[in-house]
């Protein structure tokens, strides 16, 4: 079975910096689309970024310039390095991995089409 553990989260003071990670395991293919999201309490999750086996990246404009994602394809694993952190990013983060289509097609930001989630690693910015 393919499943994704995220680590990284933790508190850190505004104009902070953090870098998630998520690992992926039993799943060796050379397609996909893979997603970071976040969900704060009393809100909707939300996608974040995204990035596909084009290594083609999208992000929502309320991280763009400061969150950067990436997969190394020799470790399967996804990052997302996040910069100048904001008491707003404060939230649960999720990575989440799809087929290729999903980036292409533009069903990322949203999350529901994705049925393939990690756990969640909590980022506390204050």
């Amino acid at each position: 079975d393919v499943q994704l553990v995220e680590s990284g989260g933790g508190s850190v003071e505004p104009r902070g910096s953090l870098r998630l990670s998520c690992e992926v395991s039993g799943y060796t293919g050379r397609s996909y689309c893979m997603g970071w999201f976040r969900q704060a309490p009393g809100k909707e999750r939300e996608g974040v970024a995204s990035i596909d086996s084009n290594d083609r990246t999208t992000y929502v404009d309320s991280v763009k310039g400061r969150f950067t994602i990436s997969f190394d394809n020799a470790k399967y694993v996804l990052y997302l390095q996040m910069d100048s952190l904001k008491p707003e990013d404060t939230a649960m983060y999720y990575c989440a991995a799809g087929p290729f289509a999903f980036c292409t097609r533009g069903y990322f930001p949203n999350p529901d089409p994705f049925g393939l989630w990690g756990q969640g690693t909590q980022v506390t910015v204050s």
